[in-house]
């Protein structure tokens, strides 16, 4: 008998969803808007799933047709209470016969290493890395949120972005291209307007920040540069971390992955990673491929239908 499922990756700002057939054949997909599982805001983010999913299933033609097994990775979901709640929420809206909720680097470390061992560094809205040892032992470093950490992210970008343009405008700092840059982006007249645009920011809009600070540092400003230098020495460090804790020894052969929309590859941010890694974690082997985590979620959930059956 034929049959649905669902893999979804859910994070600070957009949300994608595949839905396959029980060969795990991808049938349709859909994106929408961010479904962090954030403290508080479990309801809207199971709410945007079932919109998202509704719509895949409606370009397949499959729409009333309930899936048998759906898999989302959520940025928050390492919170038991959060991930507990946008289960619960999903059950309610029956998006799926049976849901399974993991943190969004489970998904992302199946895409990226199935099985075996390897390092994950995520940067996106927020940033964290994650890894498998060896012998199959799980940690995971940074991913504190916005307010303790997140070094290295988007976010983390944007807010040390709007001190630096502030310091600027007081003449606290040097003269820097960021200053009219950010302006402008923001469609601000003046600094003045700062304090407001900063007071309404969530996350994912000061993650925005951080294409305007890349466009800058491309021209050679060096308040630029010497900002995504330092997000870059950030993100290396969890890296290092996990290769100290997972493989003793940073010089040991280590399979790395890079995901996140600021680790595309051929980015700027990238870029800097990839040649501190050279130097701080000598035996990082990086993976060229990209990283799909929706993909990984749809893997794992094809698992869970089988083994339901």
């Amino acid at each position: 008998m034929s049959f649905l499922i669902v893999g979804v990756d859910g994070g600070g700002t957009k949300t994608k969803v595949i839905v396959a057939d029980e060969q795990g054949q991808e049938l349709a997909t859909a994106t929408g808007g961010g479904s962090a599982a954030r403290p508080g805001e479990t309801t809207q983010a199971a709410e945007v799933i079932a919109a998202t999913v509704a719509e895949a299933l409606a370009s397949c033609e499959r729409t009333g047709e309930v899936p048998r097994v759906l898999c989302a990775g959520l940025a928050g979901a390492g919170r038991e209470p959060e991930r507990q709640a946008v289960r619960e929420a999903l059950v309610r809206l029956e998006v799926a016969d049976h849901i399974i909720i993991e943190p969004d680097a489970t998904v992302a470390l199946e895409d990226a290493f199935g099985d075996g061992p390897g390092i994950l560094l995520v940067s996106g809205t927020g940033s964290s890395c994650f890894g498998r040892s060896p012998t199959g032992q799980f940690n995971r470093c940074g991913g504190w949120g916005l307010n303790i950490g997140d070094e290295g992210s988007g976010a983390w970008i944007g807010r040390r972005t709007l001190s630096i343009v502030a310091a600027a405008a007081d003449g606290r700092e040097p003269d820097t291209a960021l200053l009219p840059a950010v302006l402008a982006a923001l469609e601000l007249e003046s600094s003045d307007g700062l304090v407001f645009w900063a007071a309404h920011a969530d996350p994912a809009t000061l993650a925005k920040l951080a294409g305007t600070v890349v466009t800058v540092a491309a021209t050679g400003d060096l308040r630029a540069n010497s900002l995504l230098a330092l997000a870059a020495e950030e993100l290396v460090t969890h890296v290092r971390a996990l290769a100290r804790q997972l493989f003793n020894d940073e010089r040991a052969a280590i399979p790395v992955a890079l995901a996140g929309g600021l680790m595309e590859r051929g980015s700027f941010l990238r870029k800097l990673v990839e040649t501190r890694l050279k130097s701080a974690v000598p035996g990082a082997v990086v993976r060229a491929e990209p990283v799909v985590p929706v993909r990984g979620a749809v893997r794992m959930a094809l698992a869970a239908a089988k083994a339901r059956r």
